[in-house]
């Protein structure tokens, strides 16, 4: 039995969508058995897939195939990270410089934050005009 690279990336959770799965490996962020491939090429069990995100490279062991996307503690059962320390620490690094930009949860601004920064500009373009 083999399987598209694709849909088994996303059956055992490495990609959030089928379509992210299948732009991630025609991008050639993934590859299988350390050689770029297509979103349509079948993947079998003991291939090793490469999965590059960021600045550090992920690399797993295809244990067995499935049909269906299971859930996050199945994962282990069709899946083995052979990804080396100093990749995972790269990876880390990277997140922890990210997060350096911006404090966690200041993302965009609500509603009523957006009303209260335009009163706030208009007031003071208004005591502008009137010197």
């Amino acid at each position: 039995m083999a399987l598209r690279i694709d849909k088994y990336i996303w059956c055992v959770r490495l990609a959030k969508t089928r379509t992210l799965a299948s732009e991630m490996v025609a991008k050639g962020k993934i590859k299988v058995n350390k050689s770029s491939t297509k979103p349509g090429k079948d993947v079998k069990v003991g291939d090793l897939i490469s999965l590059s995100k960021n600045a550090a490279v992920f690399e797993y062991k295809v244990l067995a195939l499935l049909n269906k996307r299971v859930g996050a503690q199945l994962v282990g059962l069709y899946l083995k990270d052979n990804t080396p320390p100093a990749e995972i620490e790269k990876f880390k690094l990277y997140q922890q410089s990210q997060a350096a930009y911006r404090e966690k949860g200041n993302g965009k601004p609500s509603g009523k934050d957006r009303r209260d920064l335009d009163s706030f500009f208009s007031w003071e373009a208004d005591d502008s005009n009137d010197e």
